[in-house]
């Protein structure tokens, strides 16, 4: 019964700053929030994640230190903070929703939004 609307994608040169936004539907206590990204020609990977509840975060290795989860609960919106953009950052970007808790598996997330393209250009 989730759904997710993800916005903010677009093109960016090297070094620049991008925001995404994914606004849910059918949040409740400890839901978990994911962003994960997919390449052409590659598997989706884990990005970032939140825990709706307590705003626990993690992130995958690539992206800590430039990336930033965070999440308006009055919104209902989750937000992946972009800075120092690189190139191999070029994907569709996506939000994701599970019952619990913050996985870094792409089966674990049952409520996927459509997908919003991130260009990281030289």
């Amino acid at each position: 019964q989730v759904h997710l609307a993800e916005s903010g994608g677009g093109m960016v040169q090297a070094g620049g700053s991008l925001r995404l936004s994914c606004a849910a539907s059918g949040h409740f206590s400890n839901f978990g929030m994911g962003w994960f990204r997919q390449a052409p020609g590659k598997e989706r990977e884990f990005v970032a994640g939140i825990v709706w509840n307590d705003g626990r975060t993690r992130y995958a290795d690539s992206v800590k230190g430039r990336f930033t989860i965070s999440r308006d609960s009055a919104k209902n919106t989750v937000y992946l903070q972009m800075n120092s953009l690189k190139p191999e950052d070029t994907a569709v970007y996506y939000c994701a929703a599970r019952p619990w808790g913050i996985s870094t598996q792409t089966n674990d997330y049952g409520n996927w939004g459509q997908g919003t393209q991130v260009t990281v250009s030289l």
